[in-house]
């Protein structure tokens, strides 16, 4: 029996990108910088990286939707471009929650044209969608017999996930499956992925820029950044790499935009890594610093606001998380 699931050996994948209007101007991005990781059968394992690290180009090479440059990807030791049926045939796949489905269908009628798609029929077929909307929660939230048109972002991505789960395939790729969604939704999803891998030994590979997320499911993380794998590990492992530092929490009223914040930091801070969130009409930002060095950067950092306006509602230092190892590991690449 193969023990790894997945293994992505050097890929690398470059694209042509097109700008300007008038005058048109052509450039290679790359947006794979030779990738490589493996991911080991019954795990969850957290493919993490900020937008644009290659995270979605990745998983399209694994799900066959993209051809690599150079480099070589194997799911249950099929190659994804010499045997790509096969691969298909083993992958369930969730790339967007909202792509694919017909909206004037219900979410019964979506899940039964897809389930014959992949060869089910009869009884097999009913019991699998029934088992399928009892695990998902789809059926208390009435949607066998509700127009997907109508359905609420957190139904799309639980139908996503059915879909991707119908023919029951032993690994299952998933990009941003809990993006956008409300905290009921996205626990949910959570929940369902950890006991898929845990009691139906299926392996999961999900692609997110949550931290919180994947340090809480995940049993391994491999961190992506500008086209490479710049850390890999368990969550517990890759902590190591920020002992001896201090992550500094500022929660802030501040009447301007994110760029506003993020140039404004990166003045105060320099190379010194930080995260900006904005909630409701609050920004969280997140600062690693070296110990010792706390009450020197939470001095600085107040005084500067109060001098653009700024209303101050928190100031803690906490634990050390996986967002201070990616802070850590991609300081300097504007704000995470």
């Amino acid at each position: 029996m193969v023990s790894d699931a997945i293994i992505a050996d050097n890929l690398w994948k470059s694209f042509i990108e097109t700008r300007g209007f008038f005058k048109r101007k052509k450039s290679i991005v790359e947006a794979l910088r030779g990738v490589s990781f493996r991911v080991h059968r019954g795990e969850v394992y957290g493919l993490l990286g900020p937008n644009g690290a290659g995270k979605t180009t990745t998983i399209k090479i694994l799900s066959t939707l993209l051809l690599p440059d150079k480099g070589k990807a194997l799911i249950l030791g099929h190659d994804v471009v010499e045997e790509a049926e096969k691969v298909r045939r083993v992958i369930g796949v969730s790339l967007s929650v909202e792509r694919g489905f017909f909206w004037k269908l219900t979410g019964y009628e979506n899940l039964r044209y897809f389930g014959l798609l992949h060869g089910l029929h009869g009884d097999v077929l009913e019991e699998r969608i029934n088992y399928l909307f009892k695990i998902l929660g789809l059926e208390e939230l009435g949607a066998r017999d509700k127009f997907y048109e109508d359905f609420s972002l957190g139904m799309k991505a639980r139908l996503s996930i059915a879909r991707a789960l119908l023919h029951d395939p032993p690994v299952l790729i998933l990009d941003e499956p809990t993006l956008g969604l409300d905290p009921a939704s996205s626990r949910h999803i959570r929940e369902l992925l950890v006991k898929l891998s845990r009691e139906e030994d299926k392996t999961v590979l999900i692609t997110s820029h949550n931290m919180f997320e994947v340090e809480m499911i995940c049993d391994r993380v491999g961190i992506i950044n500008k086209g490479r794998i710049i850390a890999e590990g368990t969550v517990q492992e890759l902590k190591k790499i920020v002992i001896g530092s201090v992550p500094v929490v500022f929660v802030f009223h501040l009447k301007r935009d994110k760029s506003f914040v993020e140039s404004f930091f990166s003045e105060i801070l320099g190379s010194i890594g930080f995260v900006v969130e904005l909630s409701e009409d609050y920004y969280r930002v997140r600062v690693l610093v070296r110990r010792g060095e706390e009450d020197v950067i939470v001095h600085r950092v107040l005084e500067k606001l109060r001098s653009v306006g700024g209303r101050v509602k928190e100031v803690r230092i906490e634990e050390p998380s996986l967002e201070d190892v990616f802070i850590k590991l991609t300081s300097g690449s504007g704000g995470g």
